[in-house]
């Protein structure tokens, strides 16, 4: 495929890593390959595959696995060049993955009102959304980042996972074509959300539009019921600093003026245990087993009709 800028891969040493691309070069916006100072202390031959694809032009993959963080290492005498980390790339990455979701909802999902559609596309391609994916499948430890952000965590700071995710899909798109890149957003965003979607679209409550953010789904659902706001309270926490797993519990206001407790789930970080807790505190509605302390809401029918055909994804 050609694009509007062309993208020099190169080969290198083969070493054991997450990414595919030469571990002392990078590809540039203006079609050369410049050194870079730090790299990935974790690659991989070019030969590699990629979550099952090789890349025709691995610097690619490089590029979009660099944050700006490492480009103004390399130039901390003036504005690098644009093209030298992935900002580009989250940018057609961000188009592609609303294009992928919005065919695939539109197919899977025939009865839903566009307002619908439009409200679970926006959970799936959320940040917040696209940073636990990227948690999921370990996309922070193949980032090349400088050295002040590496120490500061940002092989685990949300926004720049999220960033990082749209630029591998834009990187597939330019090197394959929408079908590698379609095939890596199935496998990886919708295909995890299949059960809570199929699950939100079979319920009769009204439809929030919340794939795997519970905390805002939950909270939602409370304050339509009249039950007030959700509370999470740590009860406990175990385990070394360096491994430590938080007990959380969501609980709301009783009617005695007590505090029920919905759900308890445990995590390795008080975020994790607070998701997982409204997770299981929303089945639990869902299911009908809170219905003495969140009363149902008017039941919001949704049409039952045959799922449009899902063109077939490439094993």
């Amino acid at each position: 495929m050609t694009t509007r800028q062309t993208i020099a891969g190169s080969s290198g040493p083969s070493r054991k890593t997450a990414s595919p691309a030469p571990a002392s070069q990078a590809a540039h916006a203006n079609g050369s390959v410049k050194p870079l100072a730090r790299t990935s202390p974790e690659r991989v031959a070019p030969s590699d595959r990629f979550f099952g694809y090789k890349f025709k032009n691995p610097a690619l993959l490089t590029l979009a696995l660099t944050h700006s963080s490492l480009a103004y290492e390399n130039n901390p005498e003036g504005a690098p060049d644009p093209g030298s980390d992935n900002e580009q790339l989250e940018f057609i990455g961000d188009a592609v993955l609303g294009l992928v979701v919005a065919e695939d909802l539109y197919r899977r999902f025939p009865a839903l009102r566009e307002g619908d559609l439009t409200r679970l596309r926006a959970s799936l391609v959320s940040s917040r959304n696209l940073a636990q994916v990227a948690l999921r499948i370990q996309l922070g430890s193949m980032l090349l980042l400088g050295r002040g952000e590496e120490h500061s965590g940002g092989k685990q700071k949300p926004a720049l996972l999220a960033n990082a995710l749209e630029a591998v899909i834009a990187a597939l798109y330019l090197d394959g074509g929408l079908t590698p890149a379609r095939n890596f957003v199935h496998r990886n965003i919708i295909q995890p959300a299949e059960a809570d979607m199929a699950g939100v679209v079979r319920s009769t409550e009204p439809f929030s539009g919340a794939v795997g953010d519970y905390k805002s789904a939950l909270q939602e659902r409370l304050q339509a019921a009249g039950a007030g706001q959700p509370k999470y309270v740590l009860i406990d926490q175990s385990g070394p600093d360096h491994k430590k797993r938080f007990r959380i519990e969501v609980r709301i206001n009783d009617s005695a003026g007590g505090l029920l407790t919905l759900a308890e789930a445990e995590g390795s970080t008080k975020k994790q245990a607070q998701q997982e807790a409204a997770h299981r505190a929303f089945t639990r509605i869902l299911s009908g087993a809170l219905l003495e302390f969140v009363p149902p809401l008017a039941a919001a029918t949704v049409a039952k009709s045959p799922a449009r055909a899902i063109p077939d994804v490439a094993p």
